[in-house]
């Protein structure tokens, strides 16, 4: 069983003699601290890297992925997550980038029923209900879905925004913009929605 592994382990060794021949103090100074400026909330997808996606190095993202990048009020992992960023590492921007073609929000709203998953996407199904009449009036479904995929990230936007760790930071004169962004799988680019929000009386 642990042969099956030996490829990745000899990949990290691999990449970790690059990162050291091309900077010797790169891993010295990943042990001294972690000053990331950025909060990354994505989609557990397998093709969507965060680090890779913006090119930045090991250090410089704070990262949380959850299937179909949910900011859920209710989710501790996420809250955790959210007020370590904000209160102690004092990060200036929130990413929460969602990616065209999501299978988590297709999932929510196919019909089928998965289980323990299906709990997860409800407020997907939500953002689908309130927004039922511009979605139906869409006839292409990967078209429609995207849609969906666009409208489930400004909703996750405006839950970050609207959580007491936020409001509370911000309060305390805190600079830190909340951004919604999608990501395609097609051309690797992400797309800004610009509804950024950068203090409680943004929205």
């Amino acid at each position: 069983m642990g042969k099956m592994l030996d490829n990745l382990k000899a990949n990290n060794r691999a990449w970790a003699t690059r990162k050291v021949a091309a900077d010797p103090d790169f891993f010295k100074r990943l042990v001294a601290q972690q000053t990331p400026e950025y909060l990354w909330i994505g989609c557990s997808d397998s093709r969507v890297p965060a680090n890779e996606i913006v090119d930045l190095d090991p250090g410089e993202l704070f990262v949380h992925r959850n299937v179909a990048n949910l900011a859920p009020p209710q989710d501790a992992n996420y809250l955790s997550v959210l007020q370590f960023a904000v209160d102690v590492l004092k990060v200036k921007h929130i990413l929460v980038v969602g990616h065209y073609g999501c299978g988590g929000v297709a999932a929510a709203v196919d019909g089928q029923r998965r289980g323990l998953v299906d709990h997860w996407l409800h407020p997907i199904r939500e953002v689908y209900a309130e927004n039922r009449e511009t979605l139906e009036a869409i006839a292409d479904r990967p078209a429609m879905l995207n849609r969906l995929c666009e409208l489930n990230v400004m909703r996750q936007v405006k839950n970050v925004a609207s959580d007491v760790f936020l409001q509370e930071a911000w309060a305390r004169g805190q600079d830190i913009t909340v951004h919604g962004w999608v990501y395609s799988l097609e051309n690797g680019l992400v797309t800004d929605l610009n509804v950024s929000i950068a203090s409680s009386d943004s929205g």
